[in-house]
């Protein structure tokens, strides 16, 4: 079987659908939810669901705005930390792996997989990006990376998008994440945007943390920074860190 990890951004979206135009083959494609994706994606989701020639099957860890705010332990989310001791780190980033990597995995086994008959598993992990391509650490599962092969970039996606009269398709990332830049933090909504300052808020002080937690780089809250001091000031938005798990692809 041939499982295309599906994250509905822009590499992801391209080997679905060209699925469509029998250029790739794929049995069926797998999107994990964290149930807190902007609306853009979903409805993108929902536009992929209802033109793919592959089932699109919807797994989930559960809701990870809520389960990070009732957490008892640390937070799986990466957040910008500022210590009692005056030290500013990172946490670890573990949400990729417990809301994207594992409700997948879970679904393969579910499915048939096994290390006798492992599953081909596909990513959209595109050539400017080789670096996050990894080998499977599991036996029954084989990772593939199609764009890899084919030499694809994003910008590449894109024009492969364009060219067959697809639409563009949003970035795929939690609404609180801490790995968006200040323009992807823009381009939330009013709602969105009011719903990842409120979650914001409430993982400043966790059972367990030492110190102060915030989901903006700046170490400031959300609704306190100013936004506009990247593109809106006419520079580019550099020397800022990506995540390298699965999300956005």
């Amino acid at each position: 079987m041939r499982v295309l990890s599906l994250g509905a951004g822009v590499q992801s979206s391209t080997l679905l659908l060209m699925t469509c135009e029998g250029e790739l083959e794929v049995d069926v494609a797998v999107f994990a939810d964290t149930q807190w994706e902007p609306a853009a994606v979903y409805a993108h989701l929902e536009w992929l669901e209802s033109v793919s020639t592959v089932r699109i099957e919807r797994v989930t860890h559960g809701d990870i705005r809520a389960d990070t705010v009732a957490a008892t332990r640390f937070a799986s989310l990466p957040f910008y930390v500022q210590q009692t001791t005056g030290a500013q780190g990172m946490g670890r980033r573990q949400c990729s792996k417990e809301y994207k990597i594992y409700p997948i995995r879970r679904w393969l086994r579910d499915h048939g997989a096994t290390r006798t008959n492992p599953t081909t598993l596909l990513f959209g992990i595109s050539l400017d990006e080789h670096q996050r391509m990894r080998d499977s650490d599991i036996r029954y599962a084989i990772h593939e990376y199609p764009l890899v092969d084919r030499r694809m970039t994003r910008g590449d996606c894109l024009l492969w998008l364009s060219m067959h009269g697809y639409p563009q398709p949003p970035k795929s990332a939690c609404i609180g994440c801490p790995y968006r830049r200040n323009s992807e933090w823009r381009n939330l909504s009013p709602a969105e945007f009011a719903d990842a300052a409120d979650f914001d808020a409430a993982i400043r002080h966790q059972r367990g943390m030492r110190g102060e937690q915030f989901v903006h780089r700046s170490l400031t809250p959300l609704l306190e920074v100013d936004l506009r001091n990247q593109q809106d000031r006419g520079q580019l938005e550099m020397f800022e860190e990506d995540c390298v798990g699965v999300c956005g692809v």
